[in-house]
């Protein structure tokens, strides 16, 4: 895999090759620290275990040897001494593994707290948006009866300003009975004029008749006038007739 570098005081870029890849890497690192195989400091504590093994297996062949040969066994005590030596190193390389195993097991607990405390975060979000849809649903409903309350005190205030109900209803009284003295002088009215309209009728005939008679009184006069002026010419012509008329009349 080809990675890129900064020179340290340049500006310059240093290209560096690695035989392993990111995931390689990361694999031969979790072997290391589980193998203990590589340290910062000294020699790595599985060779130096490894080593004190294979002394004192060495040592344990040679007195094997020694004793098949006809020896007094004689490294007796480099034997124990060695394997002093490997059970403290055993003991030493056993530690880390104890303290690695200590702090898997608190990773582990605190991997089981934080998977409860994610579930109890998970129920307090659920709970949380079924709090706020339920609160929504609260601030509708708030609404409606606020907007429903104005509306109430709107027709509260125009019946405030109304008079009260006894004025209105002695109002009211008022009212019909000065309609009822309108519908009583309209029924007088409408008499009267009947009356009068009967009135003028007769008047109208009373008049009519009066003008006939007068048509007829003057053409009875005429009449009389014209007979008067033929006799008066006929008592002319006739001196005798004229005054035995005149004594007729």
């Amino acid at each position: 895999m080809l990675r890129v570098k900064r020179a340290s005081g340049r500006g310059d870029t240093v290209a560096a090759n690695y035989a392993f890849g990111p995931l390689d890497d990361d694999v031969i690192i979790k072997h290391r620290l589980l193998t203990r195989t590589t340290t910062t400091r000294g020699e790595p504590p599985l060779k130096k275990l490894q080593k004190k093994f294979a002394s004192f297996v060495a040592e344990i062949e040679k007195e094997d040897e020694a004793g098949s040969g006809g020896g007094d066994g004689g490294n007796y005590g480099e034997c124990a001494r060695l394997s002093r030596a490997f059970l403290q190193e055993l003991s030493t390389f056993e530690i880390p593994l104890l303290k690695s195993k200590a702090v898997i097991d608190a990773n582990l607990r605190e991997k089981e707290n934080f998977n409860e405390l994610q579930e109890e975060i998970n129920r307090q979000i659920s709970q949380a948006v079924d709090d706020i849809e339920d609160l929504k649903r609260q601030l509708e409903e708030s609404k409606i009866e606020r907007q429903h309350k104005e509306e109430c005190e709107t027709i509260r205030k125009l019946i405030a300003a109304q008079p009260p109900r006894s004025e209105t209803e002695k109002l009211i009284a008022e009212l019909e009975k000065e309609i009822a003295g309108l519908e009583a002088e309209n029924t007088a009215g409408s008499r009267l004029l009947e009356l009068r309209k009967k009135q003028f009728a007769l008047l109208l005939h009373v008049v009519d008749e009066l003008q006939n008679t007068i048509e007829e009184d003057e053409k009875t006069l005429i009449e009389e006038i014209r007979m008067a002026t033929e006799e008066q010419k006929n008592g002319v012509e006739d001196p005798s007739g004229g005054q035995e008329a005149m004594i007729v009349d």
